[in-house]
């Protein structure tokens, strides 16, 4: 009898996990692209409501209830994009990010004004990865404001709020006074990074660009960058090495004395998004816009890829897609493809290191963009859908 209850509660527990987590993973925002399908898988007794439909230009936003055997358990917004239409670029672009306070990329010992080594975030809750945003009740924009404040400690014990994986947390440390009686904490930390990247398209109606269809992470800590602000500017091409077999490609540019042509939105791992001010720069033929396909309209086979080698010319070149991942919506390796263009072989060695973000056009519509490389067959890579970059703009 016992065993029998056990028995029963187990399953009861799996019953209710399994509502908890259908409903749950139910997204409270979705976005869709014009005609694109969405079916939300329910279980028995989860059914949903659509109560409110509104109309704005290009977009319809239909607000639904999800019911638990008539019971109201969550709200869902659904957007639709209506003529979705993009302009493809494919040229390279300079990128300067400032994050939101001040990254730690790592620690070391500091020599004290007695000549000995300390390390004064031994026994703190302060990781490599963190973001100083707040020294005591002063906040930190940059290395030179968290300089000024630790310095007018005076050696005093001093409280720093982190932001640790989206969340904020709070340590102690005491800053240590060293030769020059300056006072550190033992952190090496930066407030920029700089690179160079694809600009995959530029989107008319709401003066938007994506790039690089990958987020932009941090050298040292392998971590997506918080940013607060950042730029886009044009880019210099310096160089080209050619990729071969375990040995990544890369294009080398110089953002250097270069026009500021937009500024960064927003860093994710589908890539980077903001406004573009300065069209003309970049030669932006506004009437070269095209729809954006859905999934169901992406085939196996011919495809084009546009890029910039020279920094000033965008060329066309073909490639082939040979697998696709239709539900992938959780990272951006969406498409397989192969480089079968002799011109951008022979040029690169495939895809390589700032082509990530060149868009990819088939059958006249902007499939998506190119984002990895297979370092074992740099002819071969990694593509994400359109659609996705669209939506994850439009967040």
């Amino acid at each position: 009898m016992k065993n029998f209850k056990i028995t029963i509660t187990f399953f009861i527990l799996i019953v209710v996990y399994c509502y908890v987590a259908n409903i749950t993973l139910i997204p409270e925002h979705i976005i869709l692209l014009e005609n694109e399908p969405y079916k939300i898988k329910k279980l028995i007794g989860v059914d949903t409501i659509e109560t409110i439909t509104t109309s704005n230009d290009n977009e319809n936003t239909v607000n639904m209830e999800v019911t638990l055997f008539g019971n109201k358990v969550k709200n869902v917004t659904i957007d639709t994009l209506e003529n979705v239409e993009v302009v493809p670029i494919g040229k390279i672009i300079g990128m300067k990010l400032y994050t939101n306070g001040v990254l730690i990329v790592g620690m070391s010992q500091i020599e004290n004004a007695d000549k000995q080594y300390v390390s004064p975030f031994v026994n703190c809750d302060i990781q490599e990865g963190d973001t100083i945003i707040k020294v005591n009740d002063k906040e930190i924009d940059n290395i030179g404001n968290l300089q000024e404040v630790v310095n007018d400690c005076n050696g005093e014990n001093v409280l720093l709020t982190l932001i640790r994986n989206g969340s904020i947390v709070t340590s102690n440390i005491t800053p240590v006074q060293t030769e020059d009686d300056e006072y550190k904490l033992g952190l090496w930390v930066k407030d920029a990074a700089t690179g160079v990247g694809t600009m995959t398209y530029y989107e008319k109606n709401t003066g938007s660009f994506a790039a690089l269809g990958h987020g932009i992470m941090d050298s040292d800590t392998e971590q997506l960058i918080d940013i607060e602000s950042g730029e886009i500017v044009t880019s210099q091409v310096m160089s080209i090495t050619k990729a071969d077999i375990n040995s990544p490609g890369e294009i080398r540019g110089t953002i250097m004395n270069q026009k500021t042509i937009g500024e960064v939105e927003k860093n994710t791992q589908f890539g980077i998004y903001g406004k573009l001010d300065n069209l003309t720069t970049l030669n932006i033929d506004t009437n070269k816009s095209m729809p954006v396909a859905l999934r169901s309209e992406i085939k196996v086979g011919d495809a084009t890829l546009l890029c910039s080698l020279d920094g000033k010319t965008t060329q066309e070149y073909k490639i082939k897609i040979e697998k696709i991942f239709t539900n992938n919506n959780y990272d951006n390796k969406s498409m397989l493809i192969r480089v079968v263009d002799d011109a951008l072989i022979q040029n690169t060695g495939g895809i390589i290191r700032g082509l990530s973000g060149s868009p990819i056009v088939q059958n006249g519509k902007f499939v998506g963009a190119v984002t990895n490389v297979l370092v074992s067959n740099p002819e071969i890579g990694y593509a994400i859908f359109g659609d996705m970059m669209i939506k994850e703009m439009r967040k």
